[in-house]
Protein backbone atom coordinates (compact mmCIF):
# COMPACT_ATOMS: atom_id res chain seq x y z
CA UNK A 1 0.00 0.00 0.00
CA UNK A 2 1.47 3.97 -1.04
CA UNK A 3 1.38 5.52 1.73
CA UNK A 4 3.41 8.82 2.41
CA UNK A 5 2.95 12.43 3.07
CA UNK A 6 1.72 13.57 -1.02
CA UNK A 7 3.72 17.11 -1.89
CA UNK A 8 3.61 17.01 -5.94
CA UNK A 9 1.21 20.32 -5.63
CA UNK A 10 2.21 23.18 -2.74
CA UNK A 11 0.47 23.41 0.18
CA UNK A 12 0.69 25.59 3.40
CA UNK A 13 3.44 23.97 5.91
CA UNK A 14 0.50 23.45 8.56
CA UNK A 15 -1.87 21.41 5.79
CA UNK A 16 -0.24 18.09 5.84
CA UNK A 17 -1.80 15.27 3.63
CA UNK A 18 -1.44 11.41 4.53
CA UNK A 19 -1.57 9.67 0.83
CA UNK A 20 -2.31 6.20 1.08
CA UNK A 21 -3.86 3.20 -1.05
CA UNK A 22 -7.46 2.96 -2.00
CA UNK A 23 -8.88 1.02 1.09
CA UNK A 24 -7.61 4.53 3.10
CA UNK A 25 -9.30 7.34 2.76
CA UNK A 26 -6.32 10.42 2.95
CA UNK A 27 -5.96 12.19 6.05
CA UNK A 28 -5.21 15.49 6.14
CA UNK A 29 -3.44 16.92 9.12
CA UNK A 30 -3.99 20.36 10.12
CA UNK A 31 -1.20 21.96 12.43
CA UNK A 32 -1.92 25.29 14.09
CA UNK A 33 -3.02 27.67 17.23
CA UNK A 34 -6.29 26.46 16.77
CA UNK A 35 -5.02 22.98 17.57
CA UNK A 36 -4.21 19.86 15.64
CA UNK A 37 -6.52 18.37 13.83
CA UNK A 38 -7.18 15.37 11.58
CA UNK A 39 -9.89 14.89 8.71
CA UNK A 40 -10.78 11.62 7.91
CA UNK A 41 -8.59 8.96 9.18
CA UNK A 42 -9.08 5.87 6.86
CA UNK A 43 -10.08 2.32 7.36
CA UNK A 44 -10.19 0.08 10.18
CA UNK A 45 -7.48 -2.44 9.76
CA UNK A 46 -4.54 0.03 8.97
CA UNK A 47 -5.74 1.58 12.06
CA UNK A 48 -1.99 1.02 13.59
CA UNK A 49 -0.59 2.82 10.50
CA UNK A 50 -3.00 5.58 11.34
CA UNK A 51 -1.66 6.23 14.52
CA UNK A 52 1.79 6.21 13.58
CA UNK A 53 0.96 8.54 10.78
CA UNK A 54 -0.46 11.09 12.51
CA UNK A 55 1.83 10.97 15.71
CA UNK A 56 4.59 11.67 13.02
CA UNK A 57 3.02 14.33 11.27
CA UNK A 58 1.78 16.21 14.83
CA UNK A 59 5.17 15.62 16.60
CA UNK A 60 4.91 16.83 19.98
CA UNK A 61 1.69 18.71 19.46
CA UNK A 62 -1.22 16.31 20.43
CA UNK A 63 -4.36 15.86 18.67
CA UNK A 64 -7.05 17.67 19.48
CA UNK A 65 -9.72 17.48 16.69
CA UNK A 66 -10.88 14.83 14.63
CA UNK A 67 -13.45 16.34 11.65
CA UNK A 68 -15.08 13.77 9.73
CA UNK A 69 -16.22 14.65 6.03
CA UNK A 70 -18.85 11.74 5.70
CA UNK A 71 -19.39 8.55 7.54
CA UNK A 72 -18.10 5.82 5.22
CA UNK A 73 -15.82 3.15 6.92
CA UNK A 74 -12.86 4.18 4.27
CA UNK A 75 -12.80 7.66 5.86
CA UNK A 76 -13.90 7.02 9.42
CA UNK A 77 -12.54 3.28 10.64
CA UNK A 78 -9.34 5.23 12.14
CA UNK A 79 -11.73 7.20 14.29
CA UNK A 80 -11.94 4.93 17.45
CA UNK A 81 -8.41 4.08 17.59
CA UNK A 82 -7.64 7.93 16.80
CA UNK A 83 -9.45 8.76 20.12
CA UNK A 84 -8.33 5.85 22.52
CA UNK A 85 -4.82 7.45 21.20
CA UNK A 86 -6.18 10.97 22.11
CA UNK A 87 -8.99 10.74 24.59
CA UNK A 88 -9.30 14.35 24.34
CA UNK A 89 -9.58 14.88 20.62
CA UNK A 90 -12.94 16.72 19.61
CA UNK A 91 -14.88 14.82 17.08
CA UNK A 92 -17.20 16.08 14.49
CA UNK A 93 -19.21 14.71 12.31
CA UNK A 94 -21.70 15.58 9.61
CA UNK A 95 -25.35 16.37 11.10
CA UNK A 96 -27.50 13.81 9.06
CA UNK A 97 -25.72 10.68 10.80
CA UNK A 98 -25.84 11.68 14.13
CA UNK A 99 -28.59 9.84 15.53
CA UNK A 100 -27.22 6.59 13.58
CA UNK A 101 -23.80 7.10 15.05
CA UNK A 102 -25.30 7.47 18.79
CA UNK A 103 -27.49 4.19 18.32
CA UNK A 104 -24.61 2.98 16.18
CA UNK A 105 -26.74 1.61 13.64
CA UNK A 106 -24.24 0.06 11.20
CA UNK A 107 -27.41 -0.63 8.80
CA UNK A 108 -28.21 2.93 8.59
CA UNK A 109 -24.48 4.12 8.66
CA UNK A 110 -23.61 1.63 6.12
CA UNK A 111 -21.30 -0.80 7.12
CA UNK A 112 -23.91 -3.93 7.06
CA UNK A 113 -25.00 -3.75 3.81
CA UNK A 114 -21.38 -2.32 2.70
CA UNK A 115 -20.33 -5.88 4.17
CA UNK A 116 -17.29 -3.37 5.87
CA UNK A 117 -16.41 -2.86 9.34
CA UNK A 118 -15.99 0.12 11.27
CA UNK A 119 -15.32 -0.06 14.87
CA UNK A 120 -17.81 2.23 17.15
CA UNK A 121 -16.82 5.66 17.99
CA UNK A 122 -18.34 8.59 19.77
CA UNK A 123 -18.76 12.15 18.17
CA UNK A 124 -18.68 15.31 20.27
CA UNK A 125 -19.83 17.85 18.02
CA UNK A 126 -21.20 18.52 14.08
CA UNK A 127 -20.13 20.13 11.14
CA UNK A 128 -22.69 22.44 10.37
CA UNK A 129 -22.79 23.08 6.51
CA UNK A 130 -22.70 27.04 6.18
CA UNK A 131 -20.50 27.52 9.72
CA UNK A 132 -16.92 27.58 9.77
CA UNK A 133 -14.66 25.35 12.10
CA UNK A 134 -11.60 26.68 13.24
CA UNK A 135 -9.09 24.11 13.08
CA UNK A 136 -5.35 23.98 12.89
CA UNK A 137 -3.94 27.18 11.78
CA UNK A 138 -7.33 28.93 9.85
CA UNK A 139 -10.82 28.86 9.08
CA UNK A 140 -12.45 26.25 7.21
CA UNK A 141 -16.21 26.57 5.75
CA UNK A 142 -18.49 23.39 6.03
CA UNK A 143 -20.11 22.97 2.93
CA UNK A 144 -23.22 20.42 2.29
CA UNK A 145 -21.22 18.22 -0.89
CA UNK A 146 -24.90 15.46 -1.51
CA UNK A 147 -24.46 13.00 -3.65
CA UNK A 148 -21.68 9.92 -3.44
CA UNK A 149 -23.63 10.28 0.18
CA UNK A 150 -26.68 12.19 0.90
CA UNK A 151 -24.73 13.85 4.26
CA UNK A 152 -20.95 14.53 3.02
CA UNK A 153 -19.58 17.86 3.60
CA UNK A 154 -16.80 19.61 1.72
CA UNK A 155 -14.26 21.47 3.49
CA UNK A 156 -12.54 25.11 2.23
CA UNK A 157 -9.97 27.33 3.39
CA UNK A 158 -10.61 30.77 1.16
CA UNK A 159 -7.85 32.44 2.45
CA UNK A 160 -5.63 29.88 0.78
CA UNK A 161 -7.83 28.07 -1.93
CA UNK A 162 -7.68 24.44 -0.50
CA UNK A 163 -10.50 22.53 -0.78
CA UNK A 164 -10.73 19.22 1.09
CA UNK A 165 -12.96 17.37 -1.13
CA UNK A 166 -13.78 14.18 0.22
CA UNK A 167 -14.73 11.66 -2.71
CA UNK A 168 -17.08 14.57 -3.85
CA UNK A 169 -14.45 15.33 -6.67
CA UNK A 170 -11.12 13.58 -7.36
CA UNK A 171 -8.87 14.21 -10.19
CA UNK A 172 -10.36 11.67 -12.02
CA UNK A 173 -14.20 11.67 -10.98
CA UNK A 174 -16.19 10.70 -7.55
CA UNK A 175 -17.04 8.10 -5.54
CA UNK A 176 -20.12 6.16 -6.09
CA UNK A 177 -22.88 6.86 -5.63
CA UNK A 178 -24.36 4.98 -2.71
CA UNK A 179 -28.03 7.08 -2.67
CA UNK A 180 -28.74 5.81 -6.33
CA UNK A 181 -28.25 1.98 -4.72
CA UNK A 182 -30.29 3.16 -2.14
CA UNK A 183 -32.77 3.36 -4.49
CA UNK A 184 -32.67 7.64 -4.29
CA UNK A 185 -32.22 10.11 -7.37
CA UNK A 186 -28.64 11.37 -6.41
CA UNK A 187 -27.08 11.54 -9.63
CA UNK A 188 -28.68 15.53 -9.55
CA UNK A 189 -27.29 16.12 -6.58
CA UNK A 190 -23.40 14.61 -7.13
CA UNK A 191 -24.15 17.80 -10.42
CA UNK A 192 -25.19 20.35 -7.84
CA UNK A 193 -22.18 19.29 -5.88
CA UNK A 194 -19.67 19.67 -8.69
CA UNK A 195 -21.49 23.47 -9.37
CA UNK A 196 -20.66 24.35 -5.71
CA UNK A 197 -16.89 23.49 -5.93
CA UNK A 198 -16.66 25.48 -9.27
CA UNK A 199 -18.12 28.76 -7.70
CA UNK A 200 -15.89 27.79 -4.89
CA UNK A 201 -13.01 28.09 -7.02
CA UNK A 202 -10.14 26.41 -5.29
CA UNK A 203 -6.40 27.36 -5.80
CA UNK A 204 -6.02 23.39 -4.47
CA UNK A 205 -7.96 20.01 -4.26
CA UNK A 206 -7.27 17.28 -1.72
CA UNK A 207 -9.35 14.64 -2.57
CA UNK A 208 -10.73 11.39 -0.35
CA UNK A 209 -8.49 8.91 -2.46
CA UNK A 210 -5.32 10.26 -4.75
CA UNK A 211 -2.94 12.77 -5.30
CA UNK A 212 -3.50 16.24 -4.41
CA UNK A 213 -4.00 18.73 -7.44
CA UNK A 214 -4.42 21.84 -9.33
CA UNK A 215 -6.27 21.65 -11.95
CA UNK A 216 -9.82 21.86 -11.03
CA UNK A 217 -10.85 23.06 -14.50
CA UNK A 218 -9.86 19.51 -16.02
CA UNK A 219 -11.28 17.38 -12.98
CA UNK A 220 -14.25 19.27 -13.11
CA UNK A 221 -15.21 18.83 -16.80
CA UNK A 222 -13.80 14.76 -16.23
CA UNK A 223 -16.54 14.42 -13.45
CA UNK A 224 -18.92 15.99 -15.43
CA UNK A 225 -18.58 13.85 -18.24
CA UNK A 226 -18.19 10.88 -16.22
CA UNK A 227 -21.62 11.86 -14.31
CA UNK A 228 -23.18 12.26 -17.68
CA UNK A 229 -22.50 9.19 -18.86
CA UNK A 230 -23.64 7.18 -15.56
CA UNK A 231 -27.21 9.38 -15.95
CA UNK A 232 -27.71 8.37 -19.75
CA UNK A 233 -27.04 4.94 -18.38
CA UNK A 234 -27.60 3.84 -14.67
CA UNK A 235 -26.71 0.04 -15.25
CA UNK A 236 -22.79 1.45 -16.07
CA UNK A 237 -22.88 3.57 -12.87
CA UNK A 238 -24.60 0.44 -11.18
CA UNK A 239 -22.07 -2.51 -12.77
CA UNK A 240 -19.27 0.21 -11.62
CA UNK A 241 -20.50 -0.04 -8.49
CA UNK A 242 -20.53 -3.37 -7.76
CA UNK A 243 -16.75 -4.07 -9.16
CA UNK A 244 -15.75 -1.37 -6.71
CA UNK A 245 -17.44 -2.89 -3.71
CA UNK A 246 -16.17 -6.23 -5.13
CA UNK A 247 -11.99 -4.50 -5.26
CA UNK A 248 -12.57 -2.51 -1.65
CA UNK A 249 -13.01 -5.83 -0.49
CA UNK A 250 -10.27 -7.50 -2.12
CA UNK A 251 -8.29 -5.25 -0.89
CA UNK A 252 -8.91 -5.79 2.75
CA UNK A 253 -8.24 -9.13 2.31
CA UNK A 254 -5.32 -9.05 -0.51
CA UNK A 255 -6.14 -12.72 -1.30
CA UNK A 256 -8.98 -15.00 -0.87
CA UNK A 257 -10.33 -18.24 -1.93
CA UNK A 258 -12.98 -17.57 -4.56
CA UNK A 259 -15.80 -19.60 -3.27
CA UNK A 260 -15.62 -17.35 -0.09
CA UNK A 261 -15.71 -14.14 -2.10
CA UNK A 262 -18.68 -15.43 -3.77
CA UNK A 263 -20.70 -16.37 -0.71
CA UNK A 264 -19.38 -12.94 0.88
CA UNK A 265 -20.96 -11.04 -2.64
CA UNK A 266 -24.00 -13.09 -2.07
CA UNK A 267 -24.37 -12.34 1.61
CA UNK A 268 -23.91 -8.73 0.92
CA UNK A 269 -26.95 -6.81 0.94
CA UNK A 270 -25.68 -3.83 -1.73
CA UNK A 271 -25.06 -7.14 -4.00
CA UNK A 272 -28.70 -8.34 -3.55
CA UNK A 273 -29.72 -4.35 -4.18
CA UNK A 274 -27.32 -4.17 -7.35
CA UNK A 275 -28.70 -7.18 -8.61
CA UNK A 276 -32.08 -6.85 -8.15
CA UNK A 277 -32.44 -3.57 -9.70
CA UNK A 278 -30.32 -3.91 -12.94
CA UNK A 279 -29.10 -7.51 -13.53
CA UNK A 280 -32.29 -9.58 -12.56
CA UNK A 281 -32.18 -11.52 -16.11
CA UNK A 282 -28.66 -12.74 -15.04
CA UNK A 283 -28.19 -15.81 -12.16
CA UNK A 284 -26.51 -13.68 -9.34
CA UNK A 285 -23.84 -16.39 -8.76
CA UNK A 286 -23.30 -15.84 -12.69
CA UNK A 287 -22.96 -12.08 -12.08
CA UNK A 288 -20.73 -12.27 -9.48
CA UNK A 289 -18.47 -14.55 -11.07
CA UNK A 290 -18.27 -12.08 -14.35
CA UNK A 291 -17.65 -9.51 -12.13
CA UNK A 292 -14.76 -11.36 -10.44
CA UNK A 293 -13.78 -11.98 -14.48
CA UNK A 294 -13.73 -8.51 -15.19
CA UNK A 295 -11.58 -7.63 -12.45
CA UNK A 296 -8.82 -9.99 -13.77
CA UNK A 297 -9.40 -8.73 -17.45
CA UNK A 298 -8.81 -5.59 -16.49
CA UNK A 299 -5.60 -6.07 -14.02
CA UNK A 300 -7.53 -4.83 -10.82
CA UNK A 301 -6.64 -8.89 -9.93
CA UNK A 302 -5.00 -11.89 -10.65
CA UNK A 303 -5.93 -15.37 -10.08
CA UNK A 304 -4.02 -18.56 -8.68
CA UNK A 305 -5.79 -21.91 -9.09
CA UNK A 306 -8.65 -20.93 -6.88
CA UNK A 307 -7.42 -17.62 -4.94
CA UNK A 308 -8.38 -14.32 -6.56
CA UNK A 309 -5.32 -11.60 -5.27
CA UNK A 310 -4.90 -8.50 -5.51
CA UNK A 311 -1.66 -7.69 -7.71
Amino acid sequence: MATGIAAAVALPPDIQVLERGWLSSNAVVLLGPHGAAVVDTGYCTHADQTVALVQAALGAQPLAHILNTHLHSDHCGGNAVLQARWPGAHTRIPPGEADAVRAWDDDRLSYRPTGQACPRFRFDGLLEPGTEVRVGARAWQVHAAPGHDTHSVVLYAPDVGVLIAADALWERGFGVVFPEIEGDDAFAAVGATLDVIERLAPRVVIPGHGAVFADVASALAYARKRLAGFVQDPQRHALYAAKVLLKYKLLEWQQVPVASLMAWAQATPYFGRLHHAYFADQAQAAWVQALMDDLVRSGAATRDGGLLINP
